[in-house]
């Protein structure tokens, strides 16, 4: 209804006519060219009502003097059948919903307003009601309710009530109206502004925070501070997972802000004091999805450095894996990705003759891999693959033989730990490359 200007919403006489008709009309008639102290009065009862109004600030005297006549003068109109002044019954209601709106007035405070108005509306009315009643008897002497509608009052003790009703009636339906104004211009405040802190936010992650008057202007929109904890996430939108990690963030008590790109979404993320390993632990266990995080920053014209970051540690995941990497626990494989020929050779050259073995090609690499993490003890390493110290040696050995390599060399060794990182980020012969899962397994 409030959003089709010209609309038409019931008038008053629309649902009766005869004695009351002619009251009413009698009514607005009388207090039409009274407007500007009917609006005076009811000015001065918001004032005395409402501190925001009586404030003056965000709306003015003369601002409200203005929105209030014109509320008043449509009202009356309506309530009394008579032609629109202004063209439109509800203008001054959608103007009120909008300008509101606009100034950040709570609705509950231009509804009570609107109460407001209509209460002193109906004081003014019962005044004249009285004032004619008491002429009428005195003067009129008679006279049929055609000439002297007061004399509907004289006749029927509820016909002042059925005047209150009416009144209240007209007040509601321009309230509904303005408040439709009011939140469809909410709706499209949220839009300009949401499309604002976008903008500014990629303008953030395309470096141009360096800009001071840029960062300013980011830090405002987003409601963050330019100085402050700071990581970029990048979440690749997985088909499993939700597509906008911000609600688990949210619901425990991280602030973020997120950008949808091409198959994936930006995000950055304010960190309290210890929540780093908190957002890590969120994003794999409750979001589902695969994500690189950056390094921490303290100033928002770093984001753009930050998102270069955040989008390598995510190079060196499994697709679709739900994991999560910050960066800086990534390094090794962010090299390794970043010059995937050396990364190729390393692989070829290191555990090369190891890979050609079907047989036992998973077993030495699982071996390996736990060995290497246990600090090269077989006793420890035996643990955690549930089987015998010697059968981890002799797998070690059996590596050593297969690569030309002395298990006891710390070259040999992280030669090995370099090729079991790269692995992972190229497969072997195109198949899955081995991973952690084989560690549980009795030898």
């Amino acid at each position: 209804m409030a959003d089709r200007p010209g609309a038409r919403i019931p008038r008053s006489d629309d649902h009766g006519g005869g004695a009351d008709g002619e009251l009413r009309r009698a009514l607005a008639v009388a207090l039409v060219p009274q407007i500007d102290e009917l609006t005076r009065r009811v000015v001065a009862d918001i004032h005395a009502h409402s501190g925001t109004y009586a404030s003056g600030a965000p709306v003015s005297r003369d601002d409200l003097w203005e929105i209030c006549r014109d509320n008043l003068l449509r009202a009356l109109e309506d309530f009394g059948g008579l032609p629109p002044s202004g063209g439109d019954f509800e203008y001054a209601a959608r103007e009120t919903g909008r300008r509101r709106a606009e100034q950040n007035v709570p609705l509950d405070t231009v509804l009570q307003a609107y109460r407001r108005g209509g209460r002193v509306m109906w004081q003014v009315m019962a005044e004249h009601l009285r004032a004619t009643r008491a002429g009428g008897t005195g003067g009129t002497g008679g006279a049929g309710r055609g000439q002297d509608p007061a004399g509907v009052v004289a006749g029927d003790p509820d016909a002042e009530l059925d005047m209150a009703g009416a009144v209240w009636e007209t007040i509601d339906r321009y309230s509904l109206v303005m408040a439709e104004s009011y939140r469809l211009t909410q709706l499209e405040m949220q839009g300009r502004q949401d499309t604002r802190r976008v903008a500014l936010f990629e303008a953030l992650l395309d470096g141009r925070g360096d800009d001071p008057a840029v960062a300013a202007a980011a830090s405002a929109a987003l409601g963050v501070p330019v100085h402050d904890r700071y990581v970029i996430v990048v979440a690749a939108q997985d088909p499993a997972a939700p597509p906008n990690p911000a609600p688990v963030l949210d619901g425990h008590g991280i602030w973020s802000f997120w950008r949808p790109g091409s198959g994936r979404y930006a995000g950055i993320v304010r960190l309290a004091a210890g929540e780093s390993g908190v957002l890590l632990d969120l994003l794999r266990h409750r979001t589902g999805a695969t994500a690189g995080v950056s390094p921490e920053f303290d100033r928002l014209a770093q984001a753009g450095r930050a998102l270069r970051l955040a989008e390598q540690a995510l190079r060196t995941l499994p697709a679709g894996s739900g994991e999560a990497a910050a960066f800086d626990d990534r390094l090794v494989e962010v090299l390794l990705v970043g010059r995937p020929e050396i990364a190729e050779r390393i692989v070829t050259t290191q555990l090369g003759a190891v890979l050609d073995t079907a047989a036992e090609r998973d077993a030495l690499l699982s071996t390996l891999r736990v060995w290497l993490d246990s600090g090269c003890s077989a006793a420890r390493a035996a643990e955690l693959l549930y089987c015998h110290r010697n059968t981890v040696l002799n797998r070690i050995g059996r590596i050593a033989e297969l690569t030309g390599r002395s298990a006891e060399s710390g070259e040999a060794r992280l030669g090995w730990a370099l090729a079991l990182r790269a692995l992972p980020l190229r497969g072997a012969h195109g198949e899955p490359a081995p991973t952690e899962d084989h560690m549980g397994q009795e030898c």
